[in-house]
């Protein structure tokens, strides 16, 4: 799965501009944004990457974007820029949800060591949610009967035992079992098994 961009919102263009030039360097794609404001307009629940974000600016602060941003179900990872006094404030952050902070002046590779970690985990994290709701998808899809067959399935049970547990003859379970597997895209029982084991 391809990783999204960094975004850097930060009020100082000399620092957007030498951020740019870093990850650019790097191979990384990048967008700048004069400020938290400029960012929230760009930003959609699609939007993918990770956010570099400056802790003070003029107008909307860095920790006030970050909270708006959670509380739109943003899950984008959150990367702060501090200067010394800023500290406390990233630890307060951090407990919040942030991924990291980073105390200026940093090192410029440790930052893009930070942020190229930071879009591997997002990228498995939109991965890992792709997965999960192609799964509750396929499992809605199941019929009533199809569900009580996958559950005996699940448990190990043969198509006779099935057919004696829920009344119905061994070819009507064999018929609900083939729809069953065919709507999860399975061809095994242990496939299933394999496939279900990944819901949490």
């Amino acid at each position: 799965m391809s990783t999204g961009a960094v975004y850097i919102v930060d009020d100082d263009e000399a620092i957007r501009d030498a951020l740019a030039w870093l990850f650019q360097s790097r191979g990384v794609d990048v967008e700048t944004f004069v400020s938290a404001e400029a960012f929230l307009d760009k930003w959609s629940p699609g939007t993918s990457g990770c956010l570099v974000l400056d802790i003070r600016m003029a107008g909307m602060t860095g920790l006030e974007l970050f909270d708006r941003l959670r509380e739109m179900g943003a899950r984008l990872p959150v990367i702060f820029l501090t200067g010394h006094g800023d500290v406390p404030m990233a630890v307060s952050a951090l407990k919040k949800g942030a991924r990291d902070f980073v105390e200026k002046p940093f090192n410029d590779n440790d930052l893009v060591d930070m942020v190229i970690d930071a879009l591997a985990w997002e990228a498995t994290q939109r991965e890992n949610a792709a997965d999960a709701a192609s799964l509750a998808a396929r499992l809605a899809s199941l019929t009533l009967r199809e569900r009580q067959v996958m559950e005996r399935v699940l448990a190990g049970k043969l198509n006779k035992v099935i057919a004696d547990d829920l009344g119905i003859t061994m070819r009507t379970v064999e018929v609900h079992r083939a729809h069953l597997f065919e709507k999860m895209g399975v061809k095994t029982a242990v496939e299933l098994a394999q496939l279900m084991s990944t819901r949490r």
